[in-house]
């Protein structure tokens, strides 16, 4: 089984680099390298004292649950191009060749696909993991919408098929953590939690047996954007009393939940 993966170069997303390339044949990424490894804030969000605090904290989880992780380079099998972010769109199907050869393609992090590269990737049934629950919740920061609404029931990811709308496609499973120590370790499971359900579902080819669905848009409660992330919501979010345990997980509102559960 050969797997292609879109993805970026965090210590999470070379965790799910080394997770996949144990399991198949041959593993290609396609990884958007972004060589400032100091910087603690995204681009793209503002930068202050307390988005720098916020971000501190999201990094210090990241730690707790992936660890300082680059990819194993004793596994021969992963092949690696290497692209500045933002110009993914810029390469033609023909230069991608070599990493458009697969069995199965995924997609987590990184710039937004689109043109001939995603009615590729749609036509060959693409998964895209979507930090959010979706129809629930859309866009970016999807989780720190969620715990600011009160919603930490419907803090988690959806692997769904890859569409050309925003984390719209048809759902397959909804990845959830019961580990609820904190915010930020709260949502950074549920990374984890999508990487390991999704690697077991393809190992054991359990996820071609999901029948995809339809996301029902009058069940979404906030299509959030980036701009939306500033100073004073932030500022708001650290001053809420956030209960992790406030709503009870409701498997109504989920598909084919999987449960993330500390050791």
């Amino acid at each position: 089984m050969k797997i292609t993966l879109f993805t970026s170069n965090k210590n999470r997303h070379n965790y799910l680099i080394n997770l996949l390339s144990y399991s198949c044949e041959k593993l290609y990424v396609i990884q958007e390298k972004n060589n400032n490894f100091k910087r603690i804030v995204p681009n793209n969000y503002p930068t202050s004292k307390i988005v720098r605090e916020y971000f501190k904290k999201v990094h210090q989880a990241q730690i707790n649950f992936f660890g300082e992780t680059k990819i194993d380079k004793r596994n021969k099998n992963i092949k690696i191009l290497e692209i500045t972010p933002g110009y993914l769109n810029n390469f033609s199907l023909k230069n991608l060749s070599v990493f458009l050869n697969s069995d199965i393609y995924i997609v987590f992090g990184g710039s937004y696909i689109k043109g001939p590269l995603v009615n590729f990737l749609i036509k060959k049934k693409t998964f895209n993991i979507h930090m959010g629950i979706s129809p629930y919740y859309r866009g970016t920061d999807c989780n720190f919408w969620a715990l600011y609404d009160n919603n930490p029931h419907l803090v988690g990811a959806t692997i769904h098929m890859l569409s050309k709308g925003l984390d719209s496609g048809p759902m397959l499973y909804h990845a959830l953590s019961k580990i609820k120590s904190n915010p930020f370790d709260y949502t950074m499971s549920c990374v984890k939690a999508a990487f390991l359900s999704l690697s077991e579902r393809i190992k054991d080819e359990k996820i071609f047996e999901i029948k995809p669905k339809i996301q029902l848009k009058k069940k979404q409660i906030r299509y959030s954007k980036r701009a939306e992330f500033n100073e004073d919501i932030v500022k708001e979010f650290f001053n809420k009393k956030i209960d992790l345990n406030s709503k009870p997980f409701d498997t109504s509102l989920l598909k084919e939940p999987y449960f993330l559960r500390r050791n």
